[in-house]
């Protein structure tokens, strides 16, 4: 199971997100605070998996409690609920990984709770994260659903388990921060190496790399298709 702590500095907030997550399986409320200061205090003492946090309090509020988190050794996951919609952007600014607003309904506080709960084990696992940011709307990729990068312009184009979008990290930043995780294919390509199960020639010559899980194949240069073929063969030879 894992824990919970509910804040709000109003008591019939926290007494309904009580409530529902009471019908929700794999977790379980350690606690309640009724504002950020107090929150601080049993954080540090009850050790929750993940914290359900209302922005508008007095004193410490959510979003300065939600960057104090960050100082602990292990900090909870933080998922935010407030009766304010346009704070989503400083939410996730903050670390939170969603961002829900009052009056909260239970089939979309189980599914924050759905990805807070992966967080909480690529945390565990120290699974890196990518930030993704489309107008207003910021969504974070677990590097576990990630098939491959795509450079275009300025941008990069990360392709995971749930479709598609923009990240600001080239390609070039991508290879440093995941090293051998990633292997080049093209100039403009990366591809997660756990992700490769083949190749296809295409009609003129093309060669493109097939991905499990992705639809998306990318175009394999002549330059490094001797290296692709070698690494497709050491992980055809691993039992």
């Amino acid at each position: 199971m894992l824990k919970i702590l509910v804040v709000d500095d109003e008591q019939p907030a926290r007494s309904r997100l009580k409530r529902m997550l009471a019908d929700l399986p794999g977790w379980t409320v350690v606690g309640e605070s009724a504002s950020g200061d107090a929150a601080l205090e049993d954080i540090r003492r009850l050790e929750p998996d993940a914290v359900l946090l209302d922005i508008s309090m007095p004193g410490l509020d959510g979003m300065s409690l939600a960057r104090a988190l960050d100082q602990l050794e292990r900090p909870p996951v933080v998922v935010f609920c407030t009766a304010w919609p346009g704070q989503a952007l400083d939410a996730f600014d903050s670390g939170a990984v969603d961002y829900l607003v009052k009056p909260v309904r239970a089939e979309r506080l189980a599914r924050a709770l759905d990805k807070a709960a992966r967080f909480v084990q690529r945390d565990a696992a120290n699974e890196a994260v990518l930030t993704a940011t489309s107008g207003h709307r910021t969504e974070m990729i677990e590097f576990g659903a990630v098939a491959c990068f795509i450079s275009e312009d300025k941008y990069t184009t990360v392709h995971h388990d749930d479709g598609e979008a923009l990240i600001s990290e080239s390609l070039v930043e991508l290879e440093k921060l995941f090293g051998d995780r990633l292997l080049r294919v093209h100039r403009a390509a990366l591809v997660v190496r756990e992700r490769i199960c083949g190749l296809k020639r295409e009609e003129g010559g093309a060669v493109r790399i097939l991905l499990d899980g992705c639809d998306e194949a990318p175009l394999v240069s002549r330059r490094c298709l001797p290296t692709v073929r070698r690494v497709i063969k050491e992980r055809k030879a691993i039992p």
